[in-house]
């Protein structure tokens, strides 16, 4: 009689995952645990946000009556995208009418028309100064009164000072400074009359920063900046709103420029292309916040522009040194 026994298996059942969480290091099992845990807590971190921002520019300007100045520009047109489809009513303004109504039936494509409004179109140039009084005219009829007026136009010039003529220096300042003052000013009766309207300036960086080759384009924006912070103090008391945001620059949408070769220059790290640029979509995500929570002032800048803003106030000595070397530097590269 042969008796079968029992015999061994080899084969063993597999471990759960909990059992190899229990036999690891607590170390390693805290981390894999947690990892997943943060990276699902940050994406709906900015799932959230960007819900937030969206719903934000949503019932901070539907029905408001908004302005938008070079509407044509890559921020113009991310603000009209991001205003028209929020319900806002606005009026696109830029120099080319053919291009004014080409972004107007893009917003009107890309939208519901029963919740959008389609936008109001009016022909504005800071550059010719003697068309101005009709623009404000033609923009405050189009509604009769308006909400809010985003100045984004801007005039750029790269130029040792002696090389500019008085010309390029007066059309400089008319399109950076004498402009949006003028158009400000035009509006002002109806937002005091309404007791109610916020002004948002566009501004650069060297409103607050100048730096070398900069001369006229640094002092145009240092004049509207200091226009636009005496009137926030003028119209406080009709509850009227004033901001400003100094940005380096606008990146373009494409991602070669050619700022992105300049001089490799000192002073040139404050505006080389590539971080340090604000791209469309960040500086209008910032518009939309700056016109919820009513800040005054708003700086889109990265630690060195930063740095460099705190140096000018308080080590000015330091700051001019840096400049000129960097001047001193460019000319030598230029001289290899």
């Amino acid at each position: 009689m042969v008796v079968e026994g029992e015999m061994e298996s080899n084969v063993t059942e597999p471990e759960s995952f909990w059992d190899i969480l229990q036999e690891m290091d607590p170390v390693w099992t805290t981390t894999v645990l947690l990892v997943p845990c943060v990276v699902v807590l940050t994406a709906g971190f900015f799932y959230l946000y960007s819900a937030v921002i969206g719903l934000l520019s949503k019932t901070s300007v539907r029905n408001k009556v908004v302005v938008i100045t070079d509407a044509l520009s890559g921020l113009g047109k991310e603000c009209a995208g991001v205003f028209h489809k929020g319900g806002a009513r606005l009026i696109l303004c830029g120099k080319c009418w053919d291009k004014l109504q080409e972004l107007a039936d893009d917003l009107a494509n890309a939208s519901d028309p029963t919740v959008t409004f389609p936008p109001k179109l009016v022909l504005l140039d800071f550059g010719d100064m003697d068309s101005m009084p009709e623009a404000v005219e033609e923009i405050l009829e189009c509604y009769g009164c308006l909400d809010i007026l985003i100045l984004n136009s801007s005039m750029k010039l790269r130029a040792p000072a002696q090389t500019v003529s008085l010309e390029t220096d007066r059309l400089m300042m008319d399109n950076n400074y004498f402009g949006p003052a003028t158009l400000a000013k035009g509006v002002l009766p109806t937002m005091i009359s309404r007791r109610t309207g916020h002004l948002i300036l566009v501004n650069s960086i060297q409103g607050k920063l100048a730096v070398p080759f900069r001369t006229t384009y640094a002092a145009s924006k240092h004049a509207v900046q200091a226009f636009f912070d005496s009137l926030r103090a003028e119209v406080e008391e009709y509850g009227i709103s004033v901001s400003t945001i100094n940005h380096t620059f606008i990146s373009p949408s494409s991602s070669s420029s050619p700022e992105a070769s300049s001089s490799r220059s000192l002073w040139s790290l404050l505006y080389t292309q590539k971080p340090l640029g604000v791209s469309p979509d960040e500086a209008a995500t910032e518009i939309v916040k700056t016109l919820n929570n009513k800040r005054k002032e708003v700086v889109i800048a990265p630690s060195l522009p930063k740095v460099a803003l705190y140096a000018r106030s308080f080590f000015p000595n330091v700051f001019f040194a840096v400049m000129a070397a960097g001047v001193n530097n460019a000319a030598a590269c230029e001289d290899m």
